[in-house]
């Protein structure tokens, strides 16, 4: 007997992550839902990066980050999980890792970026108003990696952090590489 598509699809075990092109379409559907006034509890924290964890399943975690200037990350990577961002309102900074240098991006309202499990950046507020933004990652954060840019152009792991929080950076407790 035959298995049919249907059947056979149905049988295989379901994806354990989203694409960054599906983590993009996320992000962006979310970021107009709070730019349309549904999620009214953005905050600013004038000593660190405020956020909110909007939603977590097996597959994706979601979160709202507000930045005020000058705020910003370390040089990171996600641990393993895909992701993407879209920002809402101001302008964010991303400076990414590739092919042995910094290159510097930046992202107004309404721009989006996805990325892979190997993508190392850092994202900062270099403007003069607040911004805020939606970040999605697939799987769910386990961990992150933080680097220091050595010569110019290499990295070099500084820190691993056990966390599913997008905002920890790495402090006493955190392993070193």
């Amino acid at each position: 007997m035959a298995v049919t598509r249907r059947a056979a699809a149905l049988s295989r075990p379901a994806r354990t992550s989203l694409s960054p092109i599906e983590l993009i379409e996320y992000t962006r559907h979310v970021a107009g839902e709070v730019a349309g006034g549904s999620y009214p509890y953005v905050q600013f924290d004038e000593e660190q990066r405020w956020h909110q964890r909007i939603y977590r399943d097996a597959r994706v975690d979601l979160w709202l980050i507000s930045w005020l200037p000058s705020q910003g990350t370390l040089l990171h990577d996600h641990g393993g999980s895909s992701g993407a961002f879209t920002v809402v309102e101001g302008e964010l900074s991303e400076a990414v890792h590739t092919n042995g240098s910094l290159r510097e991006w930046r992202r107004g309202a309404g721009a989006s970026a996805g990325f892979g499990t190997r993508y190392v950046h850092d994202l900062r507020n270099l403007s003069s108003e607040p911004a805020v933004s939606v970040h999605a990652y697939s799987p769910p954060l386990t961990a992150m990696n933080f680097y220091e840019l050595v010569d110019g152009r290499d990295l070099l792991r500084v820190a691993t952090l056990q966390t599913d929080d997008p905002e920890h950076e790495p402090g006493p407790r955190a392993s070193a590489a």
